[in-house]
């Protein structure tokens, strides 16, 4: 049986690794992306080829509810089913929060938390109508502990862990199962404020001594979307060496 999965923010580190395991696994995707078309579509390409699935890209800014629908709308479309949504996009941005403006805000809440919130809200449809399916939100381990110089990114990631306990609880008996993947401090171009010397700092501090790769979280992430958790709901899972226990 041929299964669909929607993953968003598929055009960064975690969300190409997250492709390309669920291409392996055979999986049919749609790639949302907002600003990096050219890489999306050769992502859409390059595993339309190596995998023998089909791929497309999605753009689109799901801090707007309308892309949201439109993205699980293109799933139904090209696949006529949606078994699983990676609600993956996010921005990151390290400021004071006494210069944080109310756009900067706003903008970091819509983004981080409102995508979620919407793309699972469409999703969520017809998932219910199908008679089940997967949802997996991606937090942050700000999310979970908070990070200085990272208030507002923290609040929306923190926001996300509790909407993903609510909506398991609330979509449980339409069989639609809603799970959190936390990523500790991971090797992706998100980090990139961070200076070689904070970076190694991190390392440090995660009791397994090293940063984490894209491919440990996606693994986290397709086993959240997969038959092998069909028990697991409403769960929160880090994937964070140890950095927080």
């Amino acid at each position: 049986m041929e299964r669909a999965v929607i993953i968003t923010g598929a055009s960064g580190g975690i969300g190409q690794a997250t492709a390309r395991v669920f291409a392996a696994h055979g999986w049919n995707l749609v790639l949302g992306y907002n600003r990096n078309k050219e890489r999306a579509e050769a992502l859409a390409q390059e595993l339309a080829q190596e995998f023998s699935v089909r791929a497309v890209a999605f753009g689109g800014d799901l801090s707007d509810p309308s892309a949201c629908r439109r993205i699980v709308a293109k799933a139904i479309f090209e696949f006529g089913r949606v078994d699983a949504l990676v609600a993956n996009a996010g921005i990151a941005e390290s400021r004071l929060f006494t210069e944080t403006t109310p756009e900067e805000f706003r903008t970091m809440m819509d983004t981080n938390l409102g995508s979620v919130f919407y793309t699972c809200q469409a999703a969520a449809k017809e998932m219910i109508a199908a008679g089940g399916g997967a949802m997996v939100t991606v937090s942050s381990i700000w999310g979970q502990v908070g990070a200085a110089m990272e208030v507002a990114y923290s609040a929306a990631k923190a926001g996300v862990i509790g909407l993903t306990k609510a909506l398991a609880k609330e979509l449980a008996p339409s069989c639609v199962r809603v799970n959190c993947v936390c990523p500790g401090v991971i090797d992706t171009e998100m980090n990139k404020d961070y200076s070689p010397e904070v970076m190694e700092r991190l390392a440090e501090q995660t009791p397994l001594g090293r940063i984490g790769t894209p491919e440990e979280v996606a693994e986290s992430i397709y086993f959240l979307s997969s038959e092998a958790s069909g028990f697991v709901t409403g769960q929160v899972l880090g994937v964070n060496g140890g950095f927080v226990i």
